[in-house]
């Protein structure tokens, strides 16, 4: 059974957001989640869908969970409190 993370949310200015998105690589690796696709909406290309494939489902959550995650978004510029699902199949 695979488990999945699936994140949506608003940013300020995507090019700005995915700069900050690329740095903070090292800390979702830590957290054994691997991008599987990265989306933007049709009608806000401002608003971003993201799933990852997540190895340790605990390491998972205790990152969305982490006071890293919520800084990064900050100063990513993120606008709004992003939905996440914790998903299997």
């Amino acid at each position: 059974m695979a488990n999945y993370v699936l994140v949506r949310s608003k940013v300020r200015d995507f090019s700005e957001w995915k700069a900050e998105y690329d740095n903070h690589l090292p800390s979702r690796d830590a957290a054994q989640l691997s991008e599987k696709y990265l989306l933007r909406s049709t009608e806000d290309q401002n608003e971003v869908v993201i799933l990852f494939e997540a190895a340790d489902m605990d390491k998972a959550k205790a990152f969305t969970a982490s006071d890293d995650l919520r800084e990064a978004m900050q100063k990513s510029g993120v606008v709004d409190k992003p939905d996440i699902y914790f998903l299997n199949d």
